[in-house]
């Protein structure tokens, strides 16, 4: 039997926790500006290689997490996040990704990637994160 190259998919010793997050790697985040929801021209490109990672994925099932930067009520911050990942989803349906595959959950400013008041800080906040909750 010939030796797998370090690193491949399928290495041996990858425990189930550990495939799961590498699997997950295929997605990343898209960000939002201040107080909006819509997919913004640059996050297009991301939002299409998402896609393209669930076609390629057809069995995995993904969970889109709406988040927001510390701004704002509790309350308008999880409406917000909510369209957010809501924004997400129908951007995946119309590149024809199926709606069962998609589940969305808002975690408004509960989340935070980074604490600083800062608006670069803010910025990396303002954000839909993508995670595979089935594959």
């Amino acid at each position: 039997r010939r030796a797998r190259p370090a690193g491949r998919p399928g290495e041996e010793g990858i425990h189930a926790p550990r495939a799961a997050a590498d699997l997950a790697r295929g997605l990343q985040a898209v960000y939002f500006d201040f107080d909006q929801s819509f997919i913004r021209d640059e996050a297009s490109e991301i939002m299409k290689a998402n896609a393209e990672w669930l076609k390629a994925h057809p069995q995995a099932r993904v969970r889109i997490e709406g988040n927001c930067d510390e701004r704002g009520t509790r309350e308008y911050n999880q409406a917000l996040g909510q369209r957010r990942a809501a924004s997400a989803k129908k951007y995946l349906i119309d590149m024809g990704i199926s709606s069962q595959r998609i589940s969305l959950i808002s975690y408004g400013k509960e989340k935070p990637s980074c604490t600083d008041s800062t608006e670069s800080c803010r910025q990396k906040n303002r954000r839909d994160d993508f995670t595979v909750v089935s594959e």
